[in-house]
């Protein structure tokens, strides 16, 4: 089957719902944290962000299944190029560990930076332009909320970054739903 760049990203964003689940997910596990910062030790606060990926990432593939509609082929031809997008956030967790280490309430500025960087490209591959949107909106808003709440800016961070990405879901997947049926 031959296939065209337009119709790979098509498929991409029916297949997984424009990555709303992805963000849906993420942020119920970001205000999990936040909620739990609130009783937990400035370490163990930090610890729980770091690895509530552990618990988002299984959550978002399932609801992905339930929420897409339309499958992924195995001759996709994107289909590496998505992993690797998906994955990169791995390549900064070295300055999560750095910061952890330094400072434990500067992780969740962190990961809003390095959520932010990682948004950019579904921009491209989601063709819409509203995870560009969500990368200065997370990482901006997050240092604003840092710069602003000092010390105490931890939980305020996430809850906002929670706001951010389900505010994010409802719209990607409107745009996917409006992308996908014009291409039908």
């Amino acid at each position: 089957m031959g296939w065209d760049l337009d119709q790979a990203r098509t498929e991409v964003s029916q297949s997984s719902a424009g990555g709303a689940p992805f963000l849906i997910c993420f942020g119920a596990s970001l205000l999990a944290c936040a909620v739990a910062s609130f009783y937990l030790s400035p370490q163990q606060a930090a610890m729980a962000v770091m690895f509530q990926g552990t618990v988002a990432l299984p959550a978002a593939l399932v609801l992905e299944r339930k929420m897409a509609w339309g499958p992924r082929t195995k001759a996709y031809p994107l289909n590496a190029l998505a992993a690797q997008l998906a994955m990169s956030p791995i390549l900064a967790f070295p300055i999560v560990i750095a910061m952890f280490q330094l400072r434990p309430g500067g992780v969740a500025l962190a990961m809003a930076s390095i959520a932010g960087a990682h948004f950019l490209p579904y921009a491209w591959l989601q063709r819409t332009n509203v995870y560009v949107i969500l990368a200065v909106a997370v990482s901006a808003g997050a240092l604003i909320l840092q710069v602003t709440l000092h010390a105490n800016a931890f939980p305020y961070i996430l809850i906002y970054m929670t706001a951010c990405y389900w505010v994010g879901a409802v719209l990607v997947y409107r745009a996917a739903r409006r992308l996908t049926a014009s291409r039908v």
